[in-house]
């Protein structure tokens, strides 16, 4: 029998968004659960438990692991990066004066900040990286000769890196990626299904919170997963 997907991304891209989704159902259960009396903690172990054994049994034993890795890096780094910018960037304003605009600028600030500080991950990659290019040896010095700690500008520059670590994990996992049979190809499409039937609902209920929306919108989570891997390929100088 000839071996059909009903969706159109690849085995592990799909697997990794579903799981995305399935932790924003969870993140934000609270108020969906008033909406879809069916989704409560039940379903969304029930469903996390199914994606885990697809990964784990069809692409291999590892492959968990490193989608654990993958995720947890560039959660981690969120928070602490979005603080740390931030601080970085007052200072750069009270010490260059009418110069701020323009060093931001190079920096990658007045370009992604916003977005990044909104909760696009996207932009936030973007910035890490602008700011990891912006910051020639010129610049790094006249930062620090202000004042600015050296320690801070190291940590910024850091999380770029972590980043970059997170995308080495995602392609670990592609590598393990085991010969798709039949009862995988199945078992996928039996998951595509019940999150793109969670993408529906709940993209529906925060039709008007745009960044939620998009939280439960499977194009803009695999789009996200590949402007990351994207980011973190391109060389630094």
């Amino acid at each position: 029998m000839k071996i059909t997907r009903n969706y159109k991304y690849k085995d592990v891209e799909m697997l990794m968004a579903a799981e995305t989704i399935v932790q924003s159902l969870s993140d934000n259960l609270v108020e969906l659960s008033v909406a879809r009396t069916n989704w409560d903690e039940a379903y969304v172990t029930a469903t996390a438990t199914q994606i885990d054994n697809a990964i784990e049994n069809y692409l291999g034993k590892d492959a968990k692991l490193d989608l654990r890795k993958a995720t947890a890096q560039v959660t981690a780094v969120q928070a602490p990066a979005l603080r740390d910018l931030s601080f970085l960037k007052r200072q750069i304003e009270v010490d260059f004066g009418a110069g701020a605009a323009a060093t931001l600028k190079n920096l990658g600030f007045t370009t992604y900040l916003a977005s990044a500080r909104k909760g696009n991950q996207e932009s936030l990659i973007e910035l890490l990286y602008a700011f990891k290019q912006g910051l020639t040896a010129e610049i790094r010095a006249q930062i620090i000769a202000n004042g600015t700690s050296e320690a801070l500008l190291d940590r910024i520059v850091g999380y770029a890196d972590q980043l970059k670590a997170a995308n080495i994990s995602q392609e670990t996992l592609k590598a393990t990626t085991k010969e798709v049979t039949e009862e995988a190809i199945t078992v996928f499409n039996d998951i595509y299904n019940e999150v793109i039937g969670i993408c529906k609902i709940a993209s529906s209920f925060y039709n008007d919170d745009k960044l939620k929306k998009e939280q439960f919108t499977f194009s803009k989570v695999v789009a996200r997963m590949s402007a990351a891997r994207k980011v973190a390929e391109e060389p630094v100088e």
